[in-house]
């Protein structure tokens, strides 16, 4: 297992998303909102080096934010 511990993966939890014009994002201040597609009910997408691997939800716990995966993503192909 040694072997595994060097490989490096880079993870994305996405919470949703939205399109914004860049000098409307260069305006927003410290505290401003961005409204996204998604509600706090829809499921988190993950990725792993930008492949969608599974579908999660957000938990809080005892201060903590976490991630719980929900459902595993197989590629088809």
């Amino acid at each position: 297992m040694s072997t595994l511990d060097h490989i490096e993966v880079d993870i994305i939890v996405e919470l949703g998303a939205t399109n914004m014009p860049v000098h409307h994002l260069l305006r927003m201040g410290r505290g401003a909102v961005i409204e996204l597609d998604a509600t706090e009910h829809d499921p988190l997408s993950i990725y792993a080096n930008n492949t969608l691997v599974a579908k999660g939800e957000v938990n809080v716990e005892d201060g903590h934010l976490r991630v719980l995966v929900t459902e595993k993503v197989f590629r088809v192909g």
